[in-house]
């Protein structure tokens, strides 16, 4: 249990750079999940509750993105936006908003896939019972969106664990500079290399508390909806 103590005490000791990574964890996380959100349940409804020629391709490809590797992820990121790639012009390399833009790239196909899945559901249903009382299209979205927010609030946690939990595409584009783009997971990873196991499980440990505090008010709000 010495892991456990050792997390407290980085809790606790003010550290400046435990502190830091906290808080580029939270800021990469919370942009990338809220982003990914926004984009995969946007396109999950759209996809879900229609009907249309190829819809099951759509679903297939969407589906095998949901698994893809976060460093290739990360290495089709980093091609992109080095110096001499196509976006290379916009500095962003080795900041916390490539960060972003990775894990973006890598949550948004799972967030679709299972919004999809979740709109498929209820999507028909509410459409028959939408076109008997002479609902739009647009309203008819609106009721299917708000049938669905508490599988949405469960999919967008999902994203969000993806997110806080990644290391491969973080690291590859972000670099795991010290007082910059060093996060929770990079973190984790380098005291295991340096052999400082303790410190390692104690970061693990913060892992965890941080993602605890972001489900319960989550799971709080998504009890009040249902």
């Amino acid at each position: 249990m010495e892991f456990i103590k050792e997390a407290v005490s980085l809790l606790v000791s003010g550290d400046r750079e435990i502190w830091q990574i906290i808080g580029t964890t939270l800021v990469m996380s919370v942009f990338s999940t809220g982003i990914s959100a926004v984009l995969g349940i946007a396109l999950g409804v759209l996809i879900g509750k229609k009907r249309f020629r190829g819809k099951g391709i759509l679903l297939r490809i969407t589906n095998t993105l949901m698994g893809l590797p976060p460093v290739v992820a990360g290495l089709l990121v980093f091609v992109l936006f080095r110096g001499v790639g196509p976006f290379g012009s916009l500095h962003l390399m080795f900041s916390v908003p490539i960060m972003v833009i990775a894990q973006v790239l890598l949550i948004t196909p799972v967030v679709t896939g299972l919004s999809a899945a979740a709109a498929g559901e209820r999507g028909i249903m509410i459409a028959e019972t939408a076109r008997g009382i002479g609902l739009s299209g647009a309203k008819q979205t609106l009721l299917l969106v708000r049938e669905c927010a508490p599988q949405f609030v469960s999919i967008i946690l999902v994203g969000f664990g993806r997110s806080i939990a990644e290391v491969g595409a973080v690291s590859l584009v972000g670099g795991n500079i010290q007082f910059k783009t060093r996060v929770m997971t990079t973190a984790i990873l380098l005291e295991s290399n340096k052999g400082n196991f303790e410190k390692a499980f104690a970061l693990g440990v913060v892992l965890m508390l941080l993602s605890l505090l972001v489900n319960i008010p989550a799971y709080r709000a998504q009890e009040k909806m249902r």
